[in-house]
Formats: C-alpha cells, structure tokens, sequence
C-alpha cells in the first residue's frame, strides 16, 4: 500500500433533501416509518452541557435541557421509536426500558442526537440516533447494506432520520490501545483493512477517518476474526478528491497503512483486493434488481457539485488508467462504472 498523505476536506457537506425518487424507494423497501416524534422536536431544548468523558476530556457532545413540560411526551416518543426500529413497533419491548439521556453533536454534518435507552430490569443498555435526514447519508447505507458484508437498520420519516448503534471499538482507539494485543494476528488486521480500503473506493464512501467506522472483533475456535465497519456516511460520493474515498491516505489511518506494509506484500495485497471484487459481484447478483432501483431513485436528484464530478471523473479516469469515466455524468454513474468493472475483472 502507498504511503500516507493526509488529505484534507474544505468544508461540511451540504445536506441534500431527499427527492421524491428516493421517497418511493425507501417505501418500496420498506425503510420509511410514521415517527411520533421528528428530528425538528429534538431541537426544542434551552440550553446544553458538555459531555466529558472519564478523563475529563470533552467528547464534542453536549447534553440538551428541555423544559419540564415536554420531556415525558419527547421521551414517550423516543421510546415508541426505539420499539418500531427494534421490534417493528411492538412496544412491549420498551415496558420495563427507559431513557437515560439523550446527547447532541452540533459538530456533525447532520446533528446528530444520541438517544441512550436502559432496561430498569437489569441496567442493560442501548444507543440509537436520529439525525436530519440526508439524501447523500442515506444512499451511503442502503449501498452499505447492498455492497458490503454488513446490514444496516434505520429509517426515515420526511425529514427525519432514526438509524440503529452500529457496535464496536472506535478505529482510533483500536489502533491506540487494542492493535498490538499478544493473541491478535497482525496480518489479520492488515488483510480487513486492505478489503475495506477497496470497499470504499469501489462504492465512493468518503472521510473514512478511523474516527469514522468501528473495529469488531469475534472469537473464533482458533483465532480471532476483525471486520471494519463504517460508522459515518455523511461524505457518501460528494467530494471530488479521489483520495477522500482510500482510507489508506488518511493521517489518522497511518497505523494501519503501516501495519499493512509490514505485514502484508504486494501479492498478498492483490490477492484480497481481489477477494473484496468477487464478494462484492456476488451481493450485485443477488440484489441487482434492488441495486437498478437505488440508482434509477439517485439519477432524480442532485447528490453533488458539477465541479466535483468532474473533478472525481477525471481522478478515477486517471487511477484506474479508463477513459470511459470521462463519459460519467453524475456520481451514481462514477459508482455504477466501479461496478460494473469489478464484474469484467472477476470474469477474465
């Protein structure tokens, strides 16, 4: 793998409503919900704490008061919400659950509000968020969804969007504190990195900072297995950097970039590049209807700058050493050619 660059990103994003095309699909498949509570509702505090975390630093998160008087209907609502993303809105589960606090983040694209849930019966915990709801946001999910290995719950009511805690160790923390644990294999770690670096290329998720997914780690009978999963889709094919779509030039990655190098040979590297192509055609296979759906709703709207577009056209024309992304007009086209070449070259 190259060598770290760190590659830097203007400014925020702007948030893309989300057209009428995407509405239909997001019906169609059954991600839009009727919410008793909105994004806009969650806005009505007076004032904020900040959240610090056990060392006293400060966590970018603050802690919202509401007046008294509209806290047991927020709280009611974030609860019936809970129920309808966990449980297709059985309320049962949520009888002996409360809510513990909810945090907001206005440092994020789309401010977002962390909602912290626990079940009075044993004190066990979960987190979920609603955000603004985002057009660029939630095509970088349904693509997770389709492309890639993992599955992703949320949902969406007009403006609003509710999206499940993705579990796992921070990449920033992993790579301070857990990478170089005695029973881990190193080469293991350099191997997910190197497939989710090309997932990123191939589907154009963006800001992949290690800030930006979660290290999971499951014991196996003889060893432990490590999967990297995005957490953040708000740079989801906007930016015109090629760079901002390869994990790998990110300063904040260079552990991994630097285990890889150690670790792994230039063989080693094209043979999982390759591995991550053959699962990503298989997922295409078994989803193309739904994939021809995804872009025909993305076609409809504008997810990017003309600017930019040309910017990444020529980036990749050039990465990939192929004229016919000069040919591309929007960024669904720039994904869809990814595509459509990882096809062709599982095929030869």
């Amino acid at each position: 793998m190259e060598e770290v660059q760190d590659v830097k990103i203007s400014r925020k994003k702007p948030i893309f409503e989300v057209g009428e095309g995407l509405h239909k699909y997001l019906k169609m498949y059954q991600r839009d919900e009727k919410l008793p509570i909105g994004y806009k509702d969650l806005l009505n505090f007076t004032e904020t704490v900040p959240v610090m975390d056990k060392f006293g630093h400060d966590t970018f998160w603050e802690t919202p008061l509401y007046p008294q008087h509209v806290i047991d209907q927020l709280y009611d609502g974030l609860k019936v919400i809970y129920a309808k993303l966990k449980a297709s809105g059985n309320t049962r589960i949520v009888q002996h659950k409360y809510i513990d606090r909810v945090e907001y983040c206005g440092f994020g694209n789309t401010r977002p509000f962390r909602i912290r849930i626990v079940n009075r019966l044993n004190d066990v915990y979960d987190y979920f968020y609603i955000k603004q709801a985002d057009a660029s946001r939630i095509y970088g999910l349904e693509l997770e969804e389709i492309l890639s290995p993992n599955q992703v719950n949320y949902m969406v009511d007009q403006d609003t969007l509710v999206e499940e805690h993705i579990v796992g160790i921070p990449g920033d923390v992993f790579s301070q504190t857990r990478m170089f644990t005695p029973d881990y294999n190193l080469t293991r770690i350099s191997k997910e990195f190197v497939k989710f670096n090309e997932r990123c290329i191939i589907t154009l998720l963006g800001d992949m900072r290690a800030y930006n997914f979660v290290m999971q780690i499951t014991p196996d009978f003889d060893d432990f297995q490590f999967r990297i999963r995005a957490i953040d889709f708000d740079q989801q094919f906007y930016e015109g950097n090629p760079k901002v779509y390869m994990p790998q030039f990110f300063k904040e990655n260079y552990p991994y970039v630097k285990l890889a190098m150690e670790h792994l040979t230039e063989k080693t590297v094209l043979q999982y590049q390759q591995e991550e192509r053959s699962s990503i055609v298989h997922r295409v296979r078994s989803e193309r209807h739904r994939i021809a759906d995804l872009r025909d709703a993305s076609q409809m709207q504008v997810l990017s700058t003309a600017e930019n577009i040309k910017q990444l056209r020529e980036g990749y024309a050039e990465f990939y050493q192929n004229n016919s992304y000069l040919k591309c007009k929007t960024m669904t086209d720039i994904v869809e050619l990814n595509v459509k070449n990882v096809i062709r070259q599982v095929q030869m």
